[in-house]
C-alpha cells in the first residue's frame, strides 16, 4: 500500500485550521464552518450537474478560482431556488470571510446544504462568520468541530486522513471531511464546465492544475456512491494543496494521488454507510466489462435500483432485479458469460451462471443468500463476460426509516 491511515482530519496537513459553531440557521447544532490554509493552495473542484444549481455553486463556477485560502460553509440552509438575492447572499458570505481574515474576497470559497428555497438568515451569519475565525484552530477538537458544523441528517461526522512519502523522502499528508445521508446520487464534473459537500486538503506541493486528476478521484469515489438516487442542487467537492510540506512536486506521483483517492473512496463509503435510515451498506463489483467506464455504469445502475434497494432491505434474494438494473445500464454484457454472486466476510452463493439462475427456491443455497443479505454488508459481484474491466459503486438499502426522514425534513 502507498499510503499509510493515520487519525486525523481537516487540520492534518500541515498549515491547515478550521472551525465550527452554531451561529443560529439551526434551532441548535452547529451550523457553520471554516476552513483555511496558511498560505494560498492550488485547488480542484467538481460540482453537482444538476441544473437547478444553488447559489453557492453558481458563484463559485463563475470565479472558476484556481486558488483558494478559505472555505466558508453553512448547513441547515441551502440556498438553492433563493434568485438574485440568493447570489448575493453567497458573495457577501465570501466577503466577510474574506474581511475577517484579511484575505482578497477571489480567495474565499462559499458552500451551503440543508433545506432548498429559504433565504440565508444573513444578519445571523454575518455575526457568527468573525466568531468563527476567532477560533479556528489545528488539531483533533477543531477537525471535530468543523465536521460536525456541516452536518444535516448526517448521524456521524465523516473525516479520513493518510500520509505518504515521495520520492525524495518528504513525507506529505492528506485530510479530508464530508457530509451527506440523503439526496446522494452525486455526477460532480471539474470546474469550469458540475448533497454531498467534501473537503479535502493537502501540504504536498503541487506545480500545475489538478482537474484532471481530481476528476478521476471523483469517478471514482463520489460520482459511484448511492443513497437514493436524487442528485442534490448543492453537490460540490473541493481540493486543496498549500504546498507547506515542501519537498518534491507530487503532480505526477502516483503514489500521492492512491493517497488522495483513499481519503475520497474512505468517505464515500462513510456517506453510504451513513444513508437515511440506511442498515445495510452495499458493495458492488463488476468484472470483465467492456470498460472501466461501462463496469462503472453498471455498478452505479444496480447501486441506485430502488427495487434493488428495497429487496436488500428485506434479505429477499430476487436477483432478477440485479440483472434488470445491469440491462438498463447499457453497459455492453454477454448473458451467456454472466454471472452473479453475493458474499459477506464468511459466505459466497452464486445466484446466476452462464445464463440461467443457479438458486433454488428453498434450497440450502437461498437459505445462505437470506442469510448473507440479512447482515450489515452485502458484496454483490457481477461478471460481465466480455473484457477485462473493472469498475465499483457503494450504497446502501431503502427502508422504511428513509421515507419518515423525508416526509418530515422540514418539520
Amino acid at each position: 500500500m502507498a499510503y499509510t491511515v493515520i487519525e486525523g482530519g481537516i487540520t492534518t496537513p500541515k498549515g491547515f485550521r478550521a472551525s465550527g459553531m452554531h451561529c443560529g440557521i439551526k434551532k441548535v447544532n452547529m451550523d457553520l464552518a471554516i476552513i483555511c490554509s496558511d498560505v494560498p493552495a492550488r485547488c480542484a473542484i467538481a460540482y453537482t450537474q444538476n441544473l437547478m444549481r444553488a447559489a453557492p455553486i453558481e458563484v463559485m463556477m463563475e470565479r472558476d478560482p484556481k486558488m483558494l485560502q478559505a472555505i466558508v460553509i453553512n448547513s441547515g440552509n441551502a440556498n438553492a431556488i433563493t434568485g438574485l438575492k440568493g447570489i448575493y447572499d453567497a458573495r457577501d458570505m465570501c466577503a466577510i470571510t474574506a474581511e475577517a481574515l484579511n484575505l482578497t474576497e477571489d480567495l474565499v470559497g462559499v458552500a451551503s446544504t440543508g433545506v432548498i428555497s429559504r433565504f440565508l438568515p444573513m444578519a445571523k451569519i454575518a455575526a457568527g462568520i468573525p466568531k468563527a475565525v476567532a477560533i479556528l484552530g489545528r488539531g483533533r477538537e477543531s477537525d471535530l468541530l468543523a465536521a460536525k458544523a456541516i452536518m444535516t441528517t448526517d448521524t456521524k461526522h465523516k473525516e479520513a486522513a493518510c500520509q505518504v512519502t515521495l520520492k525524495d523522502g518528504t513525507v506529505v499528508t492528506i485530510g479530508g471531511i464530508t457530509k451527506g445521508s440523503g439526496m446522494i446520487a452525486p455526477s460532480m464534473k471539474v470546474a469550469p464546465h458540475a448533497t454531498t459537500l467534501s473537503f479535502i486538503v493537502t501540504d504536498a506541493v503541487l506545480t500545475k492544475n489538478a482537474n484532471g486528476k481530481w476528476q478521476d478521484i471523483m469517478d471514482n469515489s463520489f460520482n459511484v456512491i448511492s443513497v437514493d438516487g436524487d442528485q442534490s442542487t448543492n453537490d460540490v467537492s473541493m481540493f486543496l494543496a498549500n504546498g507547506m510540506a515542501g519537498g518534491v512536486p507530487a503532480d505526477n506521483d502516483l503514489s500521492f494521488w492512491d493517497g488522495v483517492k483513499y481519503v475520497a473512496q474512505s468517505l464515500a463509503k462513510q456517506i453510504v454507510i451513513d444513508g437515511e435510515g440506511a442498515t445495510k451498506l452495499i458493495e458492488v463489483r463488476v468484472l470483465d466489462a467492456k470498460t472501466s467506464r461501462e463496469a462503472r455504469r453498471a455498478a452505479r445502475a444496480i447501486i441506485s435500483s430502488n427495487l434493488v434497494k428495497t429487496a436488500i432491505f428485506g434479505a429477499d434474494p430476487n436477483f432478477g432485479r440485479i440483472l434488470a438494473a445491469l440491462g438498463n445500464s447499457g453497459a455492453t454484457f454477454s448473458l451467456e458469460q454472466v454471472k452473479l454472486d453475493i458474499s459477506d466476510d464468511t459466505t459466497m452463493v452464486t445466484l446466476f451462471d452462464k445464463g440461467a439462475p443457479t438458486m433454488a427456491p428453498g434450497s440450502p443455497s437461498e437459505l445462505d443468500a437470506r442469510k448473507i443479505l440479512s447482515g450489515k454488508r452485502i458484496a454483490i459481484d457481477l461478471y460481465l463476460g466480455v473484457g477485462h474491466s473493472f469498475g465499483e459503486a457503494w450504497g446502501c438499502d431503502l427502508t422504511y426509516d428513509y421515507v419518515k426522514i423525508n416526509a418530515d425534513y422540514t418539520t
